[in-house]
This record gives structure tokens, C-alpha cells and sequence, in this order.
């Protein structure tokens, strides 16, 4: 899935019509306020970014993509009618992938956006993380347990990565709510008890991988000799 974040309507849905004809999945966002509102459910392949946008700006955008463990690592290639030497910088500067100067052909963009792809996705493809009867395929967004394929929700998935990449680590619930949740989020700590909660129900026979360590917080051991 391809987000598209572009506030004038003609340009966002010739961009979404183009990338759906060229064999991705693509959906149009408006502004900020709709991505991140989108992420919370579905994490996407890539981001299309529009720097001038109604409200919160790309830029804006950008720094806290860049600045939240959960949305750090998804490519994004920015767009603008500027054009300005300034914007371009800026925001290769705050973790851009790469950047299309208004107006752009759209077999351009699609040719951008397969070769950020390539790039991205040549350091995650065939990663994969093992504890115990546990697997998880970072390059297929995938955990298995037991070869049966598990759903998680993208809080709980990035829960089990940070666990499973930090074997025996311990990490308080405050790192966890910020980790994963990022600075801005006003909720609390009863949070992640939660979702450990479904995690655990969720991963059945593997879900006591996940210790919970008694005024502390929680963490994941190796499994060797447990099976």
C-alpha cells in the first residue's frame, strides 16, 4: 500500500489511478491529521508527502515519521510546487528518500517510486527473526507460530519486533509507550499491559516468551532447550 498525502483532489486521484495501473495499491490522504490517522490501522509500503498541506505541513509531517520508532523506517518521497533549491535539502536533511519537484510526469513518480522500493526493501527482504516456535519475516510483514500465520494489529507487531530484536532486554513501560507510541501520545502505561495482553492471547503457545518482570516491565528470553 502507497499513501498518497496531497490536498488538491485532481492531482491526488491521477496519482492514485496511476499507481493502481502500474500494479500498486494506493489510497489518497488530504492532509496530516488523515495520515496519521490512517497509519494508526495500516502500515504502508510507502509515502507520498506533499510538502505544502493544509494545517500541519510536510515538513512538520516528516520530522515525526522520522521521530517515531513505528513509522521511522517506511520510504518517503516528498513532493512540491516550491521547487526550491531549500526544500529539497531541508527535507533530504530530516530523512526524505527522495523528492519530486511539481509538476512531475507520472511515470516519473511511478519510476521513483520503484526505485526507493528496491532500495528500501533490499535491507529488510529475507530478514527474518526466530525464538523458539516463533518466526518473524521483517521483508513479508509476517509472524508465524507453529507455520500458522498469526494477524496482529501494527502496535502489537512492532511490539514483538522490538522483543524479538532485543532478546533478554528489558524494557520499562514508559520506553515501550514511547518506542511505539511515539513522544506525542497522551495516553498511559496501562496501555501496554494491554496490548501484551492480546499479543500473548494472539501468539498462543508462544505467548509466555514474553516475561513479565515485576515492577519493571517486560521482555522476551531465547527459547533453546525450552522446547
Amino acid at each position: 500500500m502507497i499513501f498518497c498525502v496531497e490536498d488538491d483532489s485532481g492531482i491526488r486521484d491521477l496519482m492514485i489511478y496511476t499507481l493502481n495501473s502500474s500494479g500498486f495499491e494506493a489510497k489518497g490522504l488530504e492532509s496530516g491529521k488523515e495520515l496519521f490517522a490512517a497509519l494508526k490501522t495500516e502500515k504502508p509500503q510507502l509515502i507520498m508527502l506533499d510538502i505544502m498541506l493544509p494545517g500541519e505541513d510536510g515538513i512538520e509531517i516528516l520530522k515525526r515519521l522520522r521521530g517515531t520508532a513505528v513509522t521511522a523506517g517506511i520510504p518517503i518521497i516528498m513532493a512540491t510546487a516550491r521547487g526550491t533549491e531549500y526544500d529539497k535539502v531541508i527535507g533530504l536533511d530530516l530523512g526524505a528518500d527522495d523528492y519530486l519537484a511539481k509538476p512531475f510526469g507520472m511515470m516519473e513518480m511511478v519510476s521513483r517510486v520503484r526505485a526507493v522500493l528496491r532500495r528500501t526493501e533490499s535491507k529488510e527482504n529475507d530478514q527474518i527473526l526466530q525464538v523458539g516456535r516463533l518466526i518473524m519475516n521483517l521483508g513479508e510483514h509476517t509472524v508465524l507460530v507453529d507455520g500458522k500465520r498469526i494477524q496482529l494489529t501494527l502496535k502489537e507487531y512492532e511490539l514483538l519486533k522490538k522483543f524479538m530484536g532485543n532478546l533478554g532486554r528489558v524494557f520499562s513501560r514508559d520506553q515501550l509507550l514511547q518506542g511505539i507510541w511515539g513522544d506525542g501520545y497522551m495516553g498511559e502505561t496501562r496501555t501496554v499491559d494491554v496490548h501484551i495482553g492480546t499479543l500473548r492471547t494472539k501468539l498462543g503457545v508462544c505467548g509466555d516468551y514474553i516475561e513479565t518482570i515485576r515492577g519493571v516491565g517486560y521482555r522476551m528470553e531465547a527459547q533453546e532447550g525450552r522446547e
